[in-house]
């Protein structure tokens, strides 16, 4: 965020104001930049945009819809799948005929199994673990939502809502249990620390959570009208520093905002603004 030292009752000389229009010129552009990088990164041939389905496994091999083979999951949590040669599906990148089975962790994912569609599309399945259930998904390049793209709607930049505020670390990370946008889920995730949001007299404390590489996750829900019911910003930080950048013209839309499909983490109890964060990424229209 810009800061300057200004007497606010004294008008601007012609230089501050070259100095400040510059600055935020270069912000504007800045933020213009990472969000067309944003939306590239969704429009990857097996990114979020192009999840199709998602289906939680039987313990009997089962036909699923628009998938070849027979699926099913095993006593320990594994994804099985039964498939002939002819079922054209691939086991990193080696053809399965037989059984094949994939592990993940929970929380994990993978994405070793594919199949060819018969137009030559290749499909990738997803398995996923969540909440001790087995499912796998589906990431097809053909869905609507990636080639009916046509851009994630976002507020223009505003300087006021990049914020520097103090932030208060836990001595260690607190384990919690969030929601998730699938019914039936949790996530376990691990709190780091506090901050405070205010505006207009109003305030919320909200936890921010791991999010890996010297980055922390503030998700959250607030009263836009226009978004989905939560969003998420990532910032870095780290247990030495006193204050965070929360720019919140990056706040973003989690996968499940896309997609029926999506099994992303709710905020964290309390973590709800009680006013109107008018900038970021606004709810997207779903293709039809």
């Amino acid at each position: 965020m810009m800061t300057t030292t200004l007497d606010e009752n004294a008008p601007l000389d012609a230089t501050q104001d070259i100095t400040l229009d510059a600055t935020q010129d270069g912000a504007a552009s800045a933020h213009l930049a990472w969000h067309a990088e944003r939306e590239a990164a969704l429009t990857t041939e097996h990114g979020w945009l192009s999840l199709v389905a998602l289906h939680w496994l039987p313990v009997e091999p089962t036909a699923l819809p628009s998938l070849p083979g027979r699926w099913s999951v095993a006593d320990d949590g594994a994804a099985v799948v039964h498939a002939r040669a002819s079922d054209a599906i691939t086991s990193g990148g080696a053809p399965v005929d037989g059984e094949v089975r994939v592990l993940v962790e929970e929380g994990r994912s993978s994405s070793e199994l594919a199949f060819t569609a018969h137009d030559g599309t290749a499909v990738v399945v997803e398995v996923i673990r969540r909440t001790a259930r087995t499912a796998v998904r589906v990431r097809d390049p053909r869905a609507a939502a990636l080639t009916a793209f046509t851009g994630v709607p976002i507020a223009a930049f505003d300087p006021q809502w990049v914020l520097d505020v103090p932030v208060t670390w836990y001595d260690e990370p607190r384990p919690a249990v969030a929601g998730a946008a699938q019914h039936g889920l949790v996530h376990h995730v691990r709190a780091v620390g506090e901050v405070v949001l205010e505006r207009a007299g109003r305030s919320a404390t909200l936890q921010l959570t791991e999010a890996g590489d010297g980055t922390v996750a503030l998700l959250f829900s607030d009263e836009s009208p226009d978004v989905a019911p939560w969003r998420v910003l990532q910032a870095p930080g780290r247990p030495d520093d006193t204050n965070l950048r929360l720019d919140l013209n990056r706040s973003v839309n989690l996968p499940y905002a896309f997609s029926d499909f999506g099994t992303c983490p709710a905020p964290l109890a309390g973590n709800h603004v009680p006013f109107a964060v008018t900038v970021g990424e606004r709810r997207p229209e779903r293709a039809a």
